[in-house]
Parts: C-alpha cells; sequence; structure tokens
C-alpha cells in the first residue's frame, strides 16, 4: 500500500487548523530543534506507541528528511493508523524558513 506524503508548505498550512505532527527523530534530534507543536516518539519506539498516533485524522510523521518517518509509517499503516509522511522532513522545513523550537516539549 502506498503511503501518503504531504510538503512541509502543506503541513504548515494544516497546522494551521490544528493537525497533528508527530516526531520520530532521537530525543537529542528533537531537542535540539523541532517543529512547533510536533510530539516526539523515538522510531525504535514506534511499536510500543501505536496508540500516540491515532486520532490525528490523519497523523502527520516528521524526521529529519523523510526516511524514518517513512519507516514508521509503513508500520503504522500496517496497524491501521491513518497517517502520512512529511516529505523532506524538518530539513525542509528549517529550508523553507520556518521556525524551530527546542527543548523536550512540543512548543
Amino acid at each position: 500500500m502506498a503511503i501518503a506524503e504531504i510538503t512541509v508548505d502543506e503541513l504548515a498550512e494544516k497546522m494551521a487548523h490544528g493537525a497533528r505532527v508527530i516526531d520520530v527523530r532521537e530525543t537529542d534530534e528533537y531537542e535540539g530543534g523541532h517543529i512547533p507543536g510536533a510530539v516526539h516518539v523515538v522510531l525504535g519506539s514506534v511499536p510500543d506507541n501505536v496508540e500516540a498516533f491515532r486520532g490525528g485524522d490523519p497523523t502527520y510523521v516528521v524526521c529529519r528528511s523523510g526516511g524514518r518517518s517513512m519507516q514508521a509509517c509503513e508500520y503504522l499503516i500496517g496497524h491501521g493508523v491513518h497517517i502520512v509522511n512529511v516529505a523532506g522532513g524538518t530539513m525542509a522545513w528549517v529550508q523553507s524558513g520556518r521556525d524551530t523550537v527546542s527543548g523536550d516539549s512540543p512548543s
């Protein structure tokens, strides 16, 4: 099954309307700078946290450049979760001129 993807421009628009974003990078990467509002769930813990991805209708999944988030999406779609991968990841977000926040909380 194909995984849906969204650009960071489209994501920003969706977030303005309350879209839910989950960042699957490692803790040090997330704390160093993430998309404002993105919740943190490390890729390696996705199988133990499937329920954290439910309810976003869809939930948008992001990493550094789109690879790890795609892995998470592949796993999650197999468990019936409505998800969308963020193409280009946090790097594309930063390259688009958008701000990030640092620390261990979403905003």
